[in-house]
C-alpha cells in the first residue's frame, strides 16, 4: 500500500512525532510512504531513508498567490501518486488537502488531533471532514462531539509509544519538575507558574524545567519574574534528546487547558516518571492516567490543587516512585506495533 501523510512540516510537535513513528513503522512492514509538507521542509525526527519527502511551499500563510501555488504543487505531487491513500492531520492541513485533491479522489483519512471545541470555524471544519473516507480520533470524547454522520466514519486510535525509549531511572530522583510542550495558550503554562510559585515557597530546593519553544516565551518569562520564581525556572527550548534530559526528574507535569493524547505525557509515563496532568478535554489524559494508581489528575485551571498535587509527590517519594513504576506499564498498551496495526487496518478498508 502507498500512503502519503500530509502535514504543515515536520519541525517538531506531537502530530509530527506520531507521523514519524507511523511512517517508519509502515515502511518496515513493506509499505511505500511519503510525507507531503505544505509549508517548509524542516524535519526534526529521524526518518527511514525509504520515506519520500516533498515540500509544496516554503512558508505558511502568505498571499493568495502563494497559497494557490502551494495547492498547485500539492496537486502535482498527488497526480503522480494516484494509487496512494492520503492521511491528513488536523483541519487546517486537511482544508488544503481537500482542495488539492479535487476530482483526483484519493482515499482520504483525516486525523483530528485536538479538542474539537477549540476550532474557530466548526462549520467549515465539518464540511472538510465530510469529504473524508475515514476520521481518526484520539479519544472517544472527541469523536462524540461531532455530528452523527461524521461519527459513522470515525474510529478511535490513541497515539503510540515509540520504541527504543530509555529504561526507567533507578535511584534517587533529582529535585526537578519538568514540562514538555510548545509555549502557547493551550498548554496553560501561566497556571503552572502560579502553581509552582505556591509549591516553591514550601520546597525552594526544587527547580522547574520547561522544554519547548513558542510565541509566549517572553510573556512567560516576565510572569516568572513577577512571581519571583525566575531563578528557579529554566527555559530549555526544544530538545531532540528531551527524554534523556528528564529521565531522573522528580516529576512530570502537564497543565493543559485541552489536549488530545499528549505524546510527551505518554513518553514520560513510559520511562517511569511520576506524572501530574489536568483532567482536560478531550479526555486524553484520563485515557492514560488512572488517578492515584499511575499518576495524578487535577481539574483544569486550578492552580492550588495543581500545587497540592506537586507537594504530595515531593512529600512522599515512595508513593511517587510507585506511581512511576505503574506508569511505565503503558508501553505495552500503547505500543508502536499495536497502534500501527490499527492504522493499517483502517487505511486498508478505505483503499479503493
Amino acid at each position: 500500500m502507498k500512503i502519503i501523510f500530509v502535514m504543515v512540516n515536520m519541525a517538531g510537535g506531537g502530530a509530527e512525532r506520531v507521523i514519524s513513528i507511523l511512517a517508519n513503522r509502515f515502511v518496515k512492514l513493506g509499505n511505500q510512504v511519503a510525507i507531503l509538507m505544505t509549508a517548509g521542509d524542516t524535519v526534526a525526527y529521524e526518518l527511514d531513508p525509504a520515506i519520500e519527502l516533498f515540500c509544496a511551499g516554503s512558508v505558511s500563510g502568505g498571499s493568495m498567490k502563494k497559497r494557490l501555488e502551494r495547492i498547485k504543487n500539492m496537486r502535482c505531487f498527488l497526480k503522480k501518486n494516484r494509487d496512494a491513500v492520503l492521511v491528513s492531520f488536523g483541519p487546517g492541513t486537511s482544508f488544503f488537502t481537500v482542495l488539492a485533491d479535487l476530482f483526483l479522489d484519493h482515499p482520504l483519512c483525516i486525523s483530528e488531533r485536538n479538542d474539537p471545541a477549540a476550532c474557530g470555524h466548526p462549520y467549515l471544519r465539518n464540511l472538510i471532514y465530510a469529504r473524508a473516507d475515514r476520521l481518526v480520533f484520539q479519544t472517544e470524547d472527541a469523536m462524540q462531539s461531532f455530528p452523527e454522520k461524521l461519527r459513522k466514519k470515525g474510529c478511535v486510535i490513541p497515539n503510540p509509544v515509540m520504541k527504543g525509549l530509555p529504561s526507567a531511572f533507578v535511584g534517587e530522583r533529582e529535585k526537578m519538575i519538568v514540562a514538555v510542550g510548545r509555549l502557547q495558550p493551550q498548554k496553560n503554562y501561566g497556571m503552572l507558574l502560579k502553581a509552582f510559585a505556591r509549591f516553591y515557597k514550601k520546597y525552594p530546593e526544587y527547580s522547574l524545567h520547561i522544554y519547548g519553544k513558542g510565541e509566549m516565551l517572553e510573556e512567560l518569562q516576565k510572569e516568572a519574574q513577577q512571581l519571583q520564581i525566575d531563578t528557579a525556572v529554566v527555559w530549555e527550548g526544544f530538545r531532540k534528546d528531551v527524554l534523556s534530559c528528564i529521565l531522573s526528574a522528580g516529576m512530570y507535569v502537564l497543565p493543559s487547558n485541552y489536549e488530545g493524547i499528549s505524546n510527551a505525557l505518554l513518553e514520560a509515563m513510559a520511562i517511569g516518571l511520576p506524572v501530574i496532568s489536568t483532567d482536560c478535554p478531550i479526555g486524553g489524559s484520563k485515557m492514560c492516567i488512572q488517578d492515584g494508581k499511575n499518576g495524578l489528575l487535577v481539574p483544569c485551571g486550578e492552580e492550588e490543587k495543581f500545587a497540592e498535587a506537586m507537594m504530595r509527590l515531593a512529600e512522599d517519594r515512595e508513593y511517587a516512585d510507585a506511581l512511576g513504576k505503574e506508569a511505565a506499564n503503558i508501553r505495552s498498551s500503547f505500543s508502536e506495533e499495536t497502534i500501527s496495526q490499527k492504522w493499517l487496518e483502517e487505511l486498508s478498508e478505505i483503499r479503493k
